[in-house]
């Protein structure tokens, strides 16, 4: 639940993205808005090093998640404009979430390291200030590598956005794939129950279980490279189908999961299988976005998205603790058995493409 309230930032993506569709700052619709994002969270990570109190922790890290879920979306429409103009969103959306990956496999293991050396206080303010460092760095690469027309507020400039957002609204096909992704991304989740059993059951340290995040982030690589070499070329119909058959075989790998080597290897394939997903799912997305409203309408579908993960892992937490009695076994079940069920959702997306 905690970690839901923190969602909540991530939820509203779409109203960054419409006002930075609509309301350009200091002559930019992208550009301003990025910087004065990642201020705000180098400022939250740099205030939340000094800080203990749990409500004021609170209140700092959801400022943190305000500041990235914003420049995440204007990162997002970035993508999406450029996507669209080179005719390679699919491209762009693997290479996001490579490097993404590959930065997650340095963080997982310090994590781990963090928590298992100092206190639980001590391992957080350690990793504020680490946390604190990037968005100085993306501002930075903002100013110097973002190159973008200048942009002014004019009745006509408002006028061209809204007749844009009136198209994304009134284009069914959008929401068609918007009720194919909350279903595509809502099945009981396995993540924090997985946690849980791991800490609680099988008796893994912390930082194993960093280490265990860090190969998962080595198997989303791996299906990184994989794409880039044989799936690129791939239509959207068949490269769904093939990530929901993978999504179903990783979660039943857990199943097998009973030592530290199992628990890598169930890592390494669950990994591939998100990297899959996301790439199939959000290059689809991105390439359905309408001109003048890229911003709104891509973060409103990767809101869907969030949202549906959100609730996946509150029902999935809640079958772990209230009716499987802390068996990860039948939630595993469960959830490959929801997955499975989007086979024959595939010809939703299918008519939003057409």
């Amino acid at each position: 639940a905690f970690l839901t309230v923190l969602n909540l930032p991530w939820f509203l993506k779409p109203v960054y993205g419409i006002v930075s569709d609509f309301v350009p700052l200091f002559g930019s619709r992208r550009k301003a808005y990025l910087l004065i994002a990642n201020a705000l969270a180098a400022a939250a990570y740099f205030s939340m090093a000094g800080a203990a109190a749990p409500n004021m922790l609170l209140v700092l890290l959801l400022l943190t998640a305000y500041g990235m879920a914003i420049a995440s979306t204007i990162s997002g429409a970035i993508l999406v404009e450029n996507g669209q103009r080179f005719h390679a969103s699919s491209t762009f959306v693997n290479q996001q979430w490579l490097w993404f990956e590959i930065a997650a496999i340095g963080v997982s293991f310090g994590g781990g390291a963090l928590v298992q050396w100092l206190s639980p206080i001590g391992a957080l303010h350690a990793a504020a200030f680490i946390a604190a460092i990037p968005p100085l760095v993306v501002i930075v690469a903002t100013l110097f590598l973002i190159e973008e027309d200048k942009s002014t507020i004019s009745i006509s400039g408002m006028k061209q956005s809204f007749r844009g957002l009136i198209s994304a609204l009134s284009m069914r096909r959008l929401w068609v794939l918007a009720l194919f992704l909350f279903f595509y991304y809502f099945s009981p989740g396995i993540d924090t129950p997985l946690y849980f059993y791991m800490t609680d059951h099988l008796k893994f340290s912390q930082a194993f279980i960093g280490g265990l995040n860090s190969i998962s982030a080595v198997g989303w690589i791996a299906a990184a490279a994989l794409y880039g070499l044989f799936l690129r070329d791939w239509n959207a119909k068949p490269l769904l189908y093939l990530t929901i058959a993978v999504g179903v075989v990783a979660t039943l790998a857990f199943l097998a999961m009973r030592d530290p080597l199992t628990a890598a290897l169930a890592q390494f394939v669950y990994g591939g299988a998100s990297m899959m997903t996301a790439v199939a799912t959000l290059g689809l997305a991105a390439d359905l976005c309408p001109k003048h409203s890229e911003g709104f309408v891509y973060a409103a579908l990767l809101a869907v998205t969030n949202i549906a993960a959100a609730a996946a892992d509150n029902a999935g937490s809640f079958l772990y603790e209230r009716a499987f009695n802390n068996e990860l076994s039948p939630l595993i079940l469960v959830a490959a058995g929801f997955t499975a069920v989007n086979f024959v959702l595939v010809p939703l997306a299918e008519r939003s493409i057409r």
